[in-house]
Parts: structure tokens; sequence; C-alpha cells
């Protein structure tokens, strides 16, 4: 009889559907759930900003076929892109833009290469969960097409917005 080997366990990243504790307050307590979080994608030069779910796993449209590095050189002629983290949470008066975390990328689709830098998208998001406003480093255009894209979304999660998000995205 051969020595049979276990199979290795994989480990990977888990995304939590729904409430991972459903109220009880046991196994699941401190997770995060992503269920709420929404990647929207602006695209500078076609003035239009929008939710491009494929973004959470960096496979957007907008990214599809393009090799990514940490090179901007890389990528010298391409668009300005900019990948937003959008967090929906919970009021008594109801949901509001909770947090709002801008990330740059630029693509040249010509030379199907690409600048972003994968940590910097990965911490944005994670601060986005945390309810944080970073859009102080977008260009202001850019700020005016994802404050039009956040009020014509939902204009009434826009106004139970906090002032911080609508003061960030003043030009």
């Amino acid at each position: 009889m051969a020595n049979e080997e276990k199979p290795k366990q994989k480990l990977g990243f888990t995304i939590i559907k729904n409430d991972p504790t459903d109220g009880h307050g046991g196994y699941g307590i401190g997770s995060l759930t992503l269920e709420h979080v929404s990647p929207v994608i602006i695209d500078v030069e076609e003035n239009i900003a929008k939710v491009e779910i494929g973004a959470m796993h960096a496979r957007s449209d907008t990214e599809r076929g393009i090799k990514f590095t940490r090179n901007r050189e890389d990528s010298e002629g391409g668009k300005l892109f900019w990948l937003v983290w959008v967090t929906i949470d919970h009021k008594a008066s109801g949901p509001y833009y909770a947090g709002v975390t801008g990330c740059e990328m630029i693509i040249n689709r010509e030379k199907r290469r690409g600048f972003k830098l994968l940590a910097d998208h990965v911490n944005r998001m994670d601060k986005s969960m945390k309810r944080h406003i970073i859009v102080e480093h977008m260009d202001d255009e850019s700020k005016v097409i994802l404050r039009n894209f956040l009020q014509t979304h939902n204009a009434e999660m826009w106004a139970r917005s906090d002032e911080k998000l609508h003061n960030a995205l003043i030009v």
C-alpha cells in the first residue's frame, strides 16, 4: 500500500456574500464583506463613468487584453482612467455613499500595455470599505465626472452622504 498524500489545501481569498454572521455573533465576526463595494471606472477622455464589476478581480472590460506593469513608461501615450471604489452603507435615513477612493490607471490600447499599482488598488479598496474618502489626488475633470455619476446614479444616496465627500468633489 503506497503512502497516500493528502491534497494540498488551497489558500485563497473568499468573497463573503451577505452578512457572514446573520446576527448570531459567532463565527465570522469581524469578517469584511465586499457586497456593498462597487468598482466605478472613469474614462476621462470619453467623459464617462460606469460600474464595471469585473474590476473586483482586475478583469473589467477596460482592463481586458492589457498587460499591466508598475512602469509608467510602458504605457506612454495611453489614456487616463480612474478606478474608484465606492462603498455603500446605511444610516437610519437610508443608504449613502460611505467610502470613495480613487486609483489611477493608464492604458495604451495600441501597445496593449498599462500602468497601475496593484497594491495601491487593493489598499484603496480596503480604505473605501473602512469608510474613507480619498480623492484629493484625482484631477478636477475626473472629480466632476465622479460627482455627476454619483448624483445621477442615486440622488438620495448622494444627499445622505457626508459633507466630506461633497466637499472633496467640489472643483
